[in-house]
């Protein structure tokens, strides 16, 4: 059987004022049908880089050398036509974030039609539109619906489904589970695994996280500044690392239960002095058509001084809902919100020196971040909001060396896209400190991130708490940051916390169907494919 893709001695730079940057190094690989390959490494290590020259997909300013081999054709050498004729028909890309990739003002059956209407497979395109759907466990009526209106994990289908539209031989998944939950994780992680197996299709899967690979592909190759440093079976690699940096990968997965990964001490059952807390908070929504939605149920959980709490479920749990409420952003339909024993202000000054109180880390810097504004009107821009200009320079930098961005004056002119994922991060978090908050509430703040910049922002939270004395609430649906940093995890379904406790007892020795049904969808870097 020939391969699918070969890559041989491939090496990819980019032109830059100084001269060329290195970005890949000599890469061989080689992918036949049904093969199943995962690139794994840290950001900036050139996985993305490598795989994106597949297709040519790489930006003007790359340097591409060595073999890159789609179908035993050089793309290199191919023209616009028949780089055309090979995108979407032999090779196809699921790109990460869904939620980016998909335009919001086409139906996601629009967007599945389009690459068939542009190779003309010719047929009906709704009957193949409404086929694709099916194939990815999505209901063909799904087809007329915007991505807004979509979840993560649908919208995750819906680029799959595109990706197969004209049936290729070559899949080409970007951090497909990027921000997913662990159950839905596991659903596409299994979708992908079934039509591989069915289609014959091969599979190249790229991502940071050991434990999606280990779940996925037979074969693992790991990348470290631009090179392949160890290639070779899952079992193997996971199992046996030979490279020191495969060692690290390793060691970094977060695993529940494993006292090396737990870094804050056991604590009391019950906060201390209760800086945030929701009392019989309900939250009900008024629906097109049928009953209400009740989003949130009935909810008590409260924040204690110097506390971590996570709240965890999966999406559509009920828990950016809650969120919202906490902050102020949302009126609960019955029950109250208190800050430090005072009921929520309703509105005016007292709603406007709260939400300065309690600061919102967002989930996504990327989306977050106006492009538009360098790191300095970032951070300086809830200042601003609230009329607190006086030495907004000083307080900006202070911000900035706080979130570990130093020197600060190295960052202050930068733009968002000029930064790394980590560093976009520290900046959202500069932009909540900024305002000297007494509680941060974060939303999957490391969900994007790898093992060792995820490390790296949650040291940084917990020398916040300590420093600054500052309670935390981290809404996740990651129970492997619960078990790193929290003293306390709740556990959201359906609107209502089925279980609330430390972290040591609800993790370990869950009571609750729901809680283990979470546990037992973490991956795991035991598990391979079958």
């Amino acid at each position: 059987m020939s391969p699918i893709l070969t890559l041989r001695g491939t090496s990819i730079s980019y032109r830059g004022p100084d001269g060329p940057v290195p970005a890949v190094h000599e890469v061989d690989l080689e992918l036949e049908p049904g093969d199943t390959l995962g690139l794994a490494g840290e950001s900036g290590c050139g996985k993305t880089t490598l795989a994106m020259s597949v297709l040519r997909l790489l930006p003007r300013s790359a340097v591409l050398d060595g073999d890159v081999l789609l179908d035993g054709k050089d793309v290199r050498s191919l023209n616009f036509g028949q780089l055309r004729a090979a995108r979407w028909a032999t090779a196809s890309v699921v790109f990460q974030g869904a939620m980016h990739a998909l335009n919001p003002v086409r139906t996601v059956g629009a967007q599945i039609a389009e690459p068939m209407r542009l190779h003309g497979t010719g047929g009906d395109l709704d009957a193949g539109v409404a086929e694709l759907l099916e194939s990815v466990e999505l209901p063909a009526s799904r087809a007329g619906a915007y991505p807004h209106e979509l979840s993560g994990g649908q919208k995750q289908r819906v680029m799959i489904a595109m990706a197969l539209a004209c049936e290729p031989r070559l899949i080409i998944a970007d951090e497909p589970t990027t921000a997913l939950d662990v159950v839905v994780q596991a659903q596409v992680l299994a979708l992908l695994g079934r039509l591989v197996a069915e289609r014959g299709i091969a599979l190249l899967m790229i991502s940071h996280d050991l434990s999606v690979l280990a779940a996925s592909c037979a074969r693992i190759a790991v990348m470290h500044e631009g090179r392949i440093v160890e290639h070779g079976p899952s079992g193997q690699v996971m199992g046996s690392p030979r490279h020191p940096h495969s060692r690290v990968l390793a060691e970094a997965f977060p695993t529940v239960g494993d006292p090396r990964f737990r870094l804050v001490e056991p604590s009391p059952a019950a906060p201390g002095r209760v800086l945030l807390a929701a009392e019989a908070v309900e939250v009900t929504f008024p629906a097109r058509s049928g009953p209400p939605v009740r989003a949130v149920r009935g909810v008590d959980l409260a924040v204690g001084q110097d506390e971590v709490v996570a709240l965890v479920g999966q999406s559509g749990s009920g828990k950016t809902t809650l969120a919202r409420t906490l902050l102020g952003l949302q009126r609960p339909s019955s029950g109250a919100v208190r800050f430090d024993g005072a009921p929520l202000p309703a509105s005016g000054a007292g709603l406007r020196d709260y939400r300065r109180r309690v600061q919102l880390v967002l989930q996504d810097p990327t989306g977050a971040l106006n492009p538009r504004h360098t790191v300095y009107e970032a951070v300086a821009e809830g200042l601003r909001v609230h009329g607190d200009v006086a030495d907004e320079a000083a307080k900006v930098t202070a911000a900035l060396e706080a979130a570990e961005l130093r020197p600060a004056s190295t960052f202050l002119s930068r733009f968002p896209h000029e930064l790394s994922g980590g560093q976009r991060q520290r900046v959202v978090i500069a932009g909540a400190l900024v305002l000297a908050p007494q509680v941060l509430v974060a939303d999957e703040p490391v969900a994007s991130l790898d093992a060792t910049v995820r490390g790296e922002i949650l040291a940084l939270l917990l020398r916040l708490r300590v420093e600054r004395g500052l309670s935390t609430l981290v809404i996740t649906h990651d129970l492997g940051l619960a078990w790193n940093i929290a003293d306390r995890v709740a556990v959201m379904y359906r609107g209502e916390i089925v279980e609330l406790g430390p972290v040591e007892q609800v993790l370990l020795d869950p009571r609750h169907e729901y809680t283990k049904t979470l546990l037992a969808a973490v991956p795991s870097l035991e598990r391979r494919p079958g």
